[in-house]
């Protein structure tokens, strides 16, 4: 293991987490309205719409501070999965102009969520190398 391992994770964590948590915040400003409505076409119950804010503001918190971080990650990964079913299946195979893929953030926040659950937080968190779901 490199000394740098821990350090790496850090910014794993901090890059995750804070870009996340600001989709969070919008949510938190603007409200969350399209998510219930996307329920609400499927059948499902508007309320299950809040549990964004679980994945993006408390989920992204946690992995930010790095206190169980690896729920934190599975979290922000079910949240993802979530997301690219309830608003984003169309795009599921398709390329942007540029030649990239159309769900590139999505597939990042959910590759890097997953890297979290598999890594950890490492030294520099709060819970500590050790810490249990750490």
């Amino acid at each position: 293991m490199s000394r740098y391992d821990d350090l790496g994770k850090l910014v794993l964590r901090l890059a995750l987490g804070l870009m996340l948590l600001l989709h969070g915040i919008a949510k938190l400003v603007g409200g969350i309205g399209f998510v219930t409505g996307a329920l609400q076409k499927l059948g499902l119950p508007e309320a299950i719409g809040y549990l964004v804010y679980v994945g993006e503001v408390i989920a992204p918190l946690l992995i930010v501070f790095g206190l169980w971080t690896r729920l934190g990650a599975l979290i922000v990964a079910g949240n993802m999965i979530v997301a690219v079913l309830l608003v984003h299946t169309a795009q599921l195979f398709a390329l942007s102009a540029t030649g990239g893929w159309e769900l590139e953030l999505q597939g990042m926040f959910f590759f890097a969520a997953v890297a979290l659950i598999l890594l950890g937080a490492g030294r520099y968190s709060i819970g500590g190398r050790a810490g249990r779901w750490n």
